[in-house]
């Protein structure tokens, strides 16, 4: 038979016979082009265009697309180096029997041309079956309308088509190189061929723990401004390439060294754990690496998605608290006018009105330095720079429901953010007294964790109140200090309960009403600010949804990789224990003690990196609007324990494959 022919037969073959790499790899494409499919059709599909609010779900899902073609292309890179890894010895042996490399070659780019067809119709076939399901999901997420048909998209289609073929082109110049550097001899011991011992070990271990505390700092000591972005992929590149080099060369570098204690090492119990994990570390410690930054990785994105979902309703809520809010020039309207339309627009349509505030406040920016309130700072990223409102206790007492007292210098204080926590302040030179911290106070709801929190100073009168804005007016150099001093507005919030309809219907004819009125300034619709807000943060739910899904099968790839690896190479070590005169018992437990310490470093690894990581991850999270971080220490713990549970069963099971491999050398 002419090579042109067997060739072919020869490819399909090389994957029917090494199923055992190969299925779980079909897999694993499969599930990436289904993801992507899935994104891109989302993304091509005519009617995110037509969605309420859905510039900001399709902005999520555009980043989150192209964020999960980096990540592809990296994960898939590394299960396909493992699969030629266990396919050196066959291509080897090809070549002594006189199959040219260009041979090879040919038969290589038919292998990935069966796997490019199998997983495409594969991928595709399921994304178009379960596309309208996760677009639904999407929608529920966001808290848009559920019903809409969802169609086919043929530029989804496409770009799919060709992002995975380039994709495979790649992997296919990559084996190339690596089959052609090779010769026959080396090709047929390429499976047993591992990481070589890294060379100046203590410098690399050294610079594995500087990186890593580097990485550590960086984490902790973030803050929430504007360089925040830059400070997490900093942090992030430092902490992988910290545990790179501890994981390779740090762990080769510690086993040498209690090699080298002689009363702990030559022991029985000792000498042989010791030897093969020194022998382990040395072989496949990078793929270790994979395991600790894909468990990482999960669990971070796990731990987001988790706690917003939780916390969503109070986020947002945490900004626009009345479902509709109208801002007026000073003395433009009375209270009661103001009360008795909201109360006659609810009782039209249908809804009982919770709240209707109507309130004076004036707002300023400061700087806040020890106790003192002054000028605000240049650089508008300054620490100390915070908004002050100044209220009457008239307008407080009816907001709050509550009777207080006030006199001279004394005044009520309340911080969105952290406590005041002083017993006297001053303002622009005005000395006063804190006769007691307010903890709560609607519309400007609490949260220790907002670093833009700003300070209601509540004091006893007009003439009080003017002369706080006198003093800040004429710090600042305003030169109509009495047109400044009555610039205040007068804020009407209302929050009604009912159906979503009756609701929008109300703050559309309130909208139309106040905008009609003399002196307005300002209308702010808190029912679609939280709907945009839901939109945005429902993508950001939907990817966090769909990444931590493809993370944890990454990890179990990975994993199931590294098992038979394990086992092939412990298959012929069994062979050689048992010669020593090892029991069968004795070897058995002395190889479990090793891969669980193998697999149980990426995982402790993993959850430290988590641990650290949430340091930064919080203030990420704050600057989103998500201040609950109470909340989202409770899911850290809870996810951290479910992923480590699943974690370990996810070992068993491919555990199983590794016992099935050795086991045929201790039978």
């Amino acid at each position: 038979m002419k090579k042109g022919r067997i060739l072919p037969v020869m490819a399909a073959k090389g994957i029917v016979a090494n199923s055992n790499v190969y299925y779980p790899y079909i897999t694993a494409v499969i599930f990436s082009v289904f993801i992507l499919f899935v994104f891109s059709s989302i993304l091509h599909n005519d009617l995110i265009n037509i969605l309420p609010y859905r510039a900001y779900a399709w902005i999520m899902l555009e980043l989150g697309k192209y964020l999960l073609e980096y990540i592809m292309v990296f994960f898939l890179f590394y299960a396909d180096s493992f699969v030629i890894k266990r396919r050196k010895k066959e291509i080897g042996l090809y070549s002594l029997l006189g199959l040219e490399k260009k041979h090879i070659g040919i038969m290589l780019f038919l292998e990935n041309c069966i796997v490019y067809a199998v997983t495409m119709c594969g991928g595709i076939l399921l994304g178009v079956a379960l596309s309208r399901l996760l677009f639904l999901l999407l929608l529920k997420l966001s808290h848009l309308p559920l019903e809409v048909d969802f169609v086919f998209s043929a530029e989804a289609f496409t770009e799919t088509l060709l992002y995975f073929a380039v994709v495979f082109l790649m992997l296919f110049v990559c084996q190339l190189w690596e089959v052609g550097k090779s010769r026959p001899a080396e090709l047929l011991s390429g499976n047993r061929k591992g990481e070589k011992e890294p060379r100046l070990l203590v410098l690399w271990t050294a610079a594995g723990l500087a990186l890593l505390i580097a990485g550590y700092r960086a984490a902790i000591l973030a803050k929430a401004d504007s360089m925040i972005f830059i400070s997490f992929f900093m942090a992030v590149f430092l902490v992988v390439g910290g545990t790179y080099f501890l994981f390779t060369s740090g762990s080769v570098f510690f086993l040498k060294v209690v090699r080298r204690n002689k009363k702990l090492y030559y022991r029985a119990k000792n000498f042989i754990t010791i030897s093969g994990m020194y022998y382990r570390m040395k072989k496949s410690a990078a793929g270790l690496v994979n395991i600790c930054i894909f468990s990482t990785m999960a669990l971070i994105t796990l731990i987001c998605t988790v706690s917003l979902y939780l916390g969503l309703e109070e986020v947002m809520y945490q900004n626009n608290p009345y479902d509709m809010e109208l801002e007026f020039e000073q003395g433009a309207l009375s209270e009661e006018v103001l009360r008795e339309k909201a109360g006659e627009l609810a009782s039209q349509n249908h809804l009982t009105l919770q709240r209707a505030d109507v309130f004076e406040v004036i707002s300023l920016s400061c700087s806040l330095e020890d106790g003192n309130f002054g000028l605000k700072k240049e650089d508008d990223h300054d620490e100390r720079n915070c908004g002050v409102m100044i209220m009457t206790l008239a307008f407080y007492e009816k907001m709050s429901g509550k009777t207080e007292s006030l006199s001279g210098q004394e005044a009520l204080l309340y911080a969105e953010g952290k406590n005041f926590d002083r017993e006297v302040f001053s303002f622009m030179g005005i000395e006063g007294t804190v006769k007691e911290e307010v903890q709560d106070m609607f519309p400007w709801p609490k949260a220790e964790e907002n670093p833009n929190g700003r300070y209601l100073i509540i004091v006893p009168d007009d003439e009080t109140r003017d002369a706080y804005v006198s003093a800040w007016a004429e710090t600042n150099g305003v030169e109509e200090l009495e047109a400044f001093v009555h610039s205040g507005s007068l804020r009407a919030g209302v929050v009604v309960d009912g159906t979503e309809e009756e609701q929008e219907a109300f703050d559309a004819a309130l909208k139309d009403w106040g905008l009609q009125q003399d002196g307005i300034r300002k209308v702010k619709n808190g029912l679609e600010n939280r709907a945009e807000l839901c939109s945005m943060y429902g993508g950001l739910l939907f990817i966090g949804v769909v990444f931590g899904v493809d993370f944890l099968l990454c990890l179990f790839i990975i994993m199931y990789y590294k098992q038979i690896s394990e086992g092939y190479e412990d298959r012929q070590n069994y062979e050689i224990m048992q010669k020593v005169g090892m029991s069968r018992e004795e070897i058995r437990g002395t190889v479990h003690k090793q891969i669980l310490l193998v697999f149980g470093l990426p995982l402790i690894g993993a959850l430290a990196h988590t641990f650290v990581g949430m340091f930064m991850v919080k203030r990420l999270m704050v600057i989103i609007g998500f201040y609950d971080i109470g909340l989202m220490q409770s899911c850290q713990l809870l996810v951290a324990a479910v992923f480590a549970l699943i974690y370990g069963i996810g070992y068993l099971k491919t555990a199983g494959t590794y016992y099935r491999i050795v086991n045929r050398a201790a039978s």
